[in-house]
């Protein structure tokens, strides 16, 4: 595919069908991640990668299986949500954190080296690790694309931190900044509509 179809193409998919991502083709994935930007120039990043269905549901253990329609509205509600293309999307999202996960082809854990305390840095600088793996991830989003899967992410909630640290015995100065779901999207499902947004009206020449 032509780099900026792959662009254009790239979007969340959270149902995914029964086909198996093989290994070759998430190697591939996985190199494209490891050409992104990286601020120390070491590439500190690690990817656990499960493919065993009974594993992946111990790992997401701590996440709901379901959600009731009620509760989704409340959390809609709390976050003050009132574009209606944006609502639509959260209804569709919020009841998918478990299903996406355990139905991708392959969960992908990606791990960063964080030296400082994440949620309190010295400052801007302490940061870059964590805004390196994003470009990674990134990487790795526009690499599935272009081999015809589909990605879903989710970020963890303490708890689920916690829980994953306990399930795989990663170093404790490794983070997980996110699950990536990766596998063959499901046909015939339709998926929400995105707020459109025109390039020129995000742009500000010499200044703002």
């Amino acid at each position: 595919m032509d780099f900026y179809d792959v662009v254009k193409s790239r979007k969340t998919i959270r149902d995914f069908s029964d086909k198996k991502v093989d290994k070759k083709t998430i190697e591939r994935i996985l190199s494209a991640g490891l050409k992104a930007p990286t601020n120390d120039h070491l590439r500190n990043w690690e990817f656990v990668v499960i493919t065993e269905r009974e594993m992946i549901e111990k790992l997401i253990k701590p996440i709901p299986k379901t959600i009731s329609e009620k509760r989704v509205d409340f959390i809609i509600n709390s976050w003050k949500v009132n574009a209606p293309l944006q609502k639509e999307t959260y209804k569709d999202a919020i009841p998918k954190q478990f299903s996406m996960l355990i139905q991708s082809g392959c969960l992908i854990l990606p791990f960063l080296k964080q030296t400082e305390p994440l949620l309190k840095p010295k400052n801007l600088s302490a940061l870059n690790s964590f805004a390196s793996i994003w470009c990674c991830i990134e990487n790795i989003l526009l690499a599935a694309t272009a081999e015809k899967l589909g990605c879903a992410l989710r970020i963890p909630f303490e708890k689920e931190t916690q829980h994953i640290l306990e399930t795989i015995n990663h170093p404790k100065n490794y983070f997980m900044p996110c699950y990536l779901a990766i596998g063959y999207p499901l046909t015939k499902v339709k998926s929400p509509e995105q707020i459109k947004h025109k390039i020129k009206d995000k742009i500000h020449y010499n200044k703002w």
